[in-house]
């Protein structure tokens, strides 16, 4: 029986392979392991190419909440907008972006929110507390007493 130096072990294509995979291994399940509910993917955005032409032309904060609003649409409909689109038949802050979701998948836009600075407002504030780390309940909170002076609330009080 024939003993391998370790030299010959090391060069062994299989152990580099097992080597190089270990810590990938490793890195994936610790980023895989975030069961918060509240956690949205702020890395992934709807490229800006792929929105109508009114958004594309809106100033850079509105571009962003729109595609943020279509990745994450949990966050946005987790907090109520405070400009008076209730009466509009808004439900969130969600409804002042997304009008609807067809069944194709075809995303039809609520064009609001190009021109309430409120509604942008809110969602840049759920964006940057989302980011944070921040519950859904602690986002809806801090919503709730920053904008409540603005208008009405689209969404009943929660408890």
């Amino acid at each position: 029986m024939e003993i391998s130096s370790p030299r010959t072990i090391l060069r062994s294509p299989w152990l580099l392979l097992l080597v190089a995979l270990v810590p990938v291994v490793f890195l994936l399940t610790g980023c895989s392991g975030n069961t918060n509910p509240s956690s949205n993917d702020l890395s992934k955005m709807v490229p800006i190419s792929e929105m109508p032409q009114e958004i594309q032309q809106a100033p850079t904060t509105v571009q962003e909440t729109y595609q943020f609003a279509i990745v994450n649409p949990g966050a946005l409909k987790n907090v109520p907008c405070y400009c008076g689109c209730g009466s509009v038949g808004h439900t969130s802050n969600y409804a002042c972006y997304v009008k609807e979701i067809k069944s194709s998948g075809e995303i039809v836009y609520d064009q609001h929110a190009l021109g309430c600075s409120i509604c942008v407002d809110i969602a840049q504030d759920v964006m940057k507390m989302t980011k944070d780390g921040k519950s859904s309940q602690e986002i809806r909170v801090a919503i709730d007493q920053t904008y409540a002076q603005y208008g009405p609330s689209n969404m009943p009080p929660t408890r």
